[in-house]
């Protein structure tokens, strides 16, 4: 018979292993797994008080998931316990140790008195054994124990031998299900991160969104109504802003206006513009703090008369106001309240607010800073059209003042050039008058007989040198009529043509004769005989006539005696280079730094129009493409360097 309750027990037991190996695989709870472990050994042995312990080595705590005693409580199963020592509990012992622990009450006592104390934490049993749960690497998971409070209900050899192998199943069976728990929470945390991060990704795409348009806002030209609702939409879809306030700051006469103001009590706010110093826009501006405030703290806050003269109703559930501030300069102050209690904001809402505000005051900045370039710039415009105006009209009256200074100096030229031919004209005249007069005595001498040899021979004379006078005067008058024609022509053509340099120098110092004769002034040309330009003459003509001029009148006296001296050649750049020089008086460097402004002349009233050299410099740096540069010191004379290109044609094709 006791064979037979041996081969029962066998088979129970294997049940039971069979059991746990299924429930290993088909439950995913340990509590779970460990409760149906329970009710399978208490088949097999006497199993009343139960308990497993899990260690966690991470954080060096223990908790209990199972826990059934017929006198102690059983703890929280989701709280974890500081790992004590082995000297203070025989669970620790079995967990630090990784060994089986069986102990009777005498064992317990006898501990109790070596530690002067108690050695753990429950009531004493009577008969104790407990198990390490070990891994494959023989470290504890934790412990299994059974106990008995009664002297009747012992375990036996086979009994802890039987729990023993019972326990390695557990081990086993918890590994996959402690790998299955801990895949579970890394599933559910990594799912909680995600969606935590969805969460802060979308609110953090909203705040962009509103930094974008609040932005956006500050590019447009809107009022300040149409900013204010635009600014409270944008906020209101970040949080519950059913009741929202704009102050604006006014440094210059040191009030806040309300600009924008929602509530669900109050259709309009009680004060539209009032001193700085009242109600709660005021403490926010002074203060340069975000606050928030329940009904409380902002009653606190008016009875301490830290805020003076609270506006609008102060039945409030939650207030939040944030500093619109640039750089510490305030701008402005945004409110946001709420009359319900079921709406109560937070810091992060209060935070969130602030973050708001600071970016709103960096559009309001920008917006005031564009609406004063705006009217700086309509004012400038309004001056650079009145200077505009101006110039055009002195443009035009400069270029009329030149057009006349060519003329006159045309015109000087035909004056000098017709008194010059009068000379050789009235010599022709004359000899002409005189050979009419010989003929006319020759012919009545012959008529009367009278003609001799010697008289005839005396009448041709006459008439020689008659013809050779007329005939040298006709040639000179000539030479003058063809270079004044040639000059006349390019100084008023704008046309490019080929011309010899040298000759042409020649021919225009030739229609300058009338100027330089009966002057002690003396003229010399240095230039290639075979120069030949493709250029602008009458520029070349109208420049060497204005240095001549401007020595005449400026460099030397009348009766003063001195030298111009001109020189020409190529440049190893190939550009014309010309250098023109008097030894007349000269000038000191203020006048030498004004010599090419317009209307700048030491003659005025004397000759002098002030456009010889201006008229000179604009014509070497414009028609002829080249630079000028001056030279001069008192007394030293005035010297003129000249460069432009030798083709005219080429830079026109260049550009």
């Amino acid at each position: 018979m006791e064979r037979l309750d041996r081969l029962d027990r066998l088979e129970a037991v294997q049940s039971m292993l069979l059991d746990i190996g299924q429930l290993s695989t088909s439950c995913s709870d340990i509590t779970a797994f460990i409760r149906a472990v329970h009710g399978a050994l208490g088949r097999i042995m006497y199993a009343a008080n139960f308990y497993v312990a899990l260690a966690d080595h991470e954080d060096g705590t223990v908790r209990f998931p199972y826990f059934v005693d017929e006198i102690d409580g059983a703890p929280d199963p989701l709280e974890r316990i500081r790992l004590a020592s082995p000297d203070q509990s025989p669970t620790a012992w079995v967990l630090l140790n990784r060994q089986r622990l069986v102990l009777t009450a005498a064992d317990f006592n006898e501990r109790h008195r070596k530690a002067a104390g108690r050695w753990g934490n429950g009531s004493t049993p009577e008969h104790f054994v407990a198990c390490p749960l070990l891994d494959q690497n023989q470290q504890a998971l934790g412990a299994i124990v059974i106990q008995s409070y009664s002297a009747e209900q012992t375990y036996s050899e086979e009994d802890i031998a039987l729990f023993g192998l019972i326990a390695n199943h557990v081990s086993n069976a918890l590994q996959g299900l402690q790998s299955m728990d801990r895949l579970e929470r890394a599933v559910s945390a990594r799912t909680a991160a995600l969606a935590h991060e969805v969460a802060e990704r979308g609110r953090a795409e909203k705040i962009q969104h509103a930094l974008y348009e609040i932005a956006d806002l500050s590019a447009q030209a809107l009022d300040t109504d149409q900013l204010s609702a635009s600014l409270h939409r944008i906020i209101g879809g970040l949080m519950v802003a059913d009741n929202f306030l704009i102050g604006l700051y006014h440094e210059r006469t040191q009030e806040i206006s309300i600009p924008y103001f929602v509530d669900q009590k109050d259709s309009a706010p009680p004060l539209l513009r009032f001193p700085f110093g009242k109600a709660m826009c005021s403490h926010i501006l002074a203060t340069k703090q975000a606050q928030l405030h329940d009904v409380a703290s902002f009653r606190a806050l008016v009875d301490a008369g830290t805020v003076a003269e609270p506006l609008g109703s102060t039945e409030i559930a939650s207030w939040m106001g944030a500093p619109m501030l640039v750089n510490d300069q305030p701008y402005g102050v945004i409110v946001v309240q709420s009359y319900d209690p079921a709406i109560v904001y937070s810091k992060a809402d209060l935070d969130l607010l602030a973050f708001m505000a600071s970016h709103v005051a960096v559009a309001i900045a920008r917006m005031q800073a564009d609406r004063r370039i705006r009217k700086t710039k309509e004012a400038l415009e309004q001056q650079n059209a009145a200077l505009n105006d101006a110039l055009h009209a002195l443009q035009e009256a400069q270029s009329e003042l030149v057009r006349q200074e060519k003329l006159a100096s045309l015109g000087r030229l035909v004056a000098g050039v017709a008194h010059e031919i009068n000379t050789p004209l009235g010599i022709c005249v004359t000899a002409t008058s005189h050979l009419v007069q010989e003929l006319k005595l020759t012919r009545e001498e012959l008529a009367a007989g009278e003609m001799t040899a010697e008289s005839l021979e005396s009448f041709f004379d006459i008439v020689d040198q008659s013809l050779r006078i007329m005939t040298t005067n006709t040639q000179r008058a000539a030479n003058l009529v063809r270079s004044f024609k040639q000059v006349a022509v390019d100084q008023s053509s704008d046309d490019i043509r080929s011309f010899n340099l040298g000759a042409y120098l020649n021919e225009v110092l030739l229609s300058l004769h009338p100027k330089l004769k009966g002057r002690p002034v003396k003229v010399a040309v240095d230039c290639p005989p075979d120069m030949m330009l493709d250029s602008f003459p009458g520029a070349v003509s109208q420049i060497l006539t204005n240095m001549v001029m401007n020595s005449l009148v400026h460099g030397f006296e009348h009766e003063q005696a001195g030298n111009i001296t001109l020189r020409a050649a190529l440049g190893s750049d190939g550009w014309v280079v010309m250098e023109y020089a008097d030894d007349g008086a000269g000038m000191d460097a203020a006048t030498l730094d004004k010599l090419f402004d317009p209307f700048f002349t030491t003659r005025r009233g004397t000759g002098g129009s002030g456009l010889g050299a201006h008229i000179l410099y604009n014509l070497v740096t414009g028609a002829l493409g080249g630079t000028v540069r001056a030279t001069s010191a008192p007394g030293q004379g005035l010297t003129y360097q000249l460069r432009f290109p030798r083709s005219q044609r080429k830079e026109k094709l260049a550009a």
